[in-house]
């Protein structure tokens, strides 16, 4: 067997190996769906703080997550799993939804960009609001929809208890509206702001990331 193939299969044994234990598959089946943060893996698998850091190191180790600060609280970090992780490995968990809300701070970039996405992945319905509402959409939301043939329209930023009802399936991809509304429910995604930087490779990063995401997900919820 040459170095290659014994790296791949050296690397599938870990991937196995680091799955083998059902704590850690059970943390795999909730990142499939969103970001968490230690503290509310914690609270979901019920396993003492020392434990969980057994587990979180063994997964890092076998490639299967990564883990960067929140851009809210630089005390907090959120555990993602890492991209193509799960190639040939099928998650965890399905939902039923009638409606994806996807929620961010001023819903001027992020929760805008994965309403016209999942508009293209799914049939689902799909809308968008913030906790702050800007003024307008971002200029580089709307560029970065241009360049992938999306066209956002002249979408107007909304309030989150304007448009949000209790069957929504919600979806956070803010820290801070994360954060901001710890009792929301739904699962959340952890993308990095694009407008901090107000570049086209943030954009460009954050649709990659939204677009990779949704089309992990819309074939897995079906509608309710």
């Amino acid at each position: 067997m040459d170095t290659e193939r014994m790296n791949q299969f050296e690397a599938r044994v870990a991937i196995h190996a680091a799955l083998a234990d059902p704590a850690r598959l059970r943390i795999i089946d909730l990142l499939t769906l969103g970001d968490y943060s230690p503290t509310e893996l914690q609270a979901e698998l019920g396993i003492p703080s020392n434990l969980l850091s057994h587990h979180l190191r063994t997964l890092e180790g076998a490639g299967l997550v990564t883990r960067h600060r929140s851009e809210a609280d630089k005390r907090r970090s959120y555990v993602r799993l890492a991209a193509a992780a799960l190639d040939g490995l099928a998650p965890g968990r399905e939902h039923g939804a009638r409606r994806v809300l996807f929620v961010c701070t001023r819903n001027s970039a992020r929760s805008q960009l994965a309403t016209a996405l999942w508009q293209r992945a799914s049939d689902i319905p799909s809308i968008s609001a913030g906790t702050h509402p800007a003024d307008r959409v971002a200029q580089g939301a709307i560029d970065v929809a241009h360049r992938h043939g999306i066209n956002l329209g002249t979408p107007t930023p909304r309030q989150l208890g304007d448009v949000a009802e209790d069957a929504d399936f919600i979806i956070t991809v803010c820290d801070n509206a994360h954060e901001e509304l710890p009792g929301l429910g739904g699962i959340h995604w952890s993308v990095p702001d694009p407008i901090r930087a107000n570049t086209t490779d943030a954009f460009d990063s954050a649709f990659e990331d939204i677009n990779r995401r949704i089309n992990d997900l819309a074939p897995r919820l079906h509608a309710a």
